[in-house]
């Protein structure tokens, strides 16, 4: 698979509709393009630590791992660098600080620096405006579209989703997902469990 057909598919979440064995060897090539890079190119550092906890708050940690252990921000930063375009990728940034803007403007402090119960209340505002952008009839944007998502929140949750289902974490305790199954057992039929004929 070509690099920029791979991010398209990363960036679009088409990569999660792949039949099982397809998928998995895409997971495993998306994030060895994560994991050979040094350091972010994209984002600095706060609107790095913003990601990872706008991500928590929609897949947070339980008895799994959050979408931070996932290496969300990296998987982000790897979309916003090598396949979105110029304008695309402003208006994402664009959109996470008005995040901060928000979060300023009701409790005097950036989004990363506010109370759990302060987080949910944007959450759940970002969350009702994608639905007030959304097209109409619930059509979703398609696996082909030419562009992300104009509402920020909705192209921010489809790349937390995506990066977090095509991470090792995601796969195997998330969706447990295997490659592998653990045996096979097939039906072992002995000579004691064999029927044997009835006499007349």
């Amino acid at each position: 698979m070509r690099r920029r057909e791979l991010l398209r598919l990363l960036a679009t979440g088409a990569a999660l509709q792949l039949a099982p064995s397809k998928w998995f060897a895409f997971a495993r090539e998306a994030h060895g393009l994560i994991a050979n890079r040094k350091s972010l190119r994209t984002l600095d550092p706060h609107q790095d630590a913003t990601i990872k906890a706008l991500a928590d708050m929609i897949i947070p940690r339980t008895d799994t791992p959050n979408a931070s252990d996932s290496g969300v921000s990296d998987f982000i930063d790897l979309i916003l660098t090598e396949w979105y375009e110029a304008s695309e990728r402003t208006h994402f940034l664009e959109g996470l600080a008005a995040v901060d803007s928000r979060m300023k403007t009701l409790f005097g402090k950036n989004f990363i620096d506010c109370s759990p119960d302060q987080k949910s209340q944007i959450m759940v505002e970002l969350g009702a405006k994608m639905l007030a952008d959304a097209p109409p009839g619930g059509r979703h944007w398609a696996s082909d579209a030419p562009s992300p998502p104009t509402n920020f929140y909705s192209g921010f949750r489809r790349l937390t989703l995506t990066a977090y289902y095509t991470s090792e974490a995601g796969a195997t305790k998330e969706l447990h997902f295997e490659v592998i199954p653990d045996q096979y057992q097939g039906c072992n039929i002995t000579s004691e469990t064999k029927e044997t004929p009835k006499q007349p």
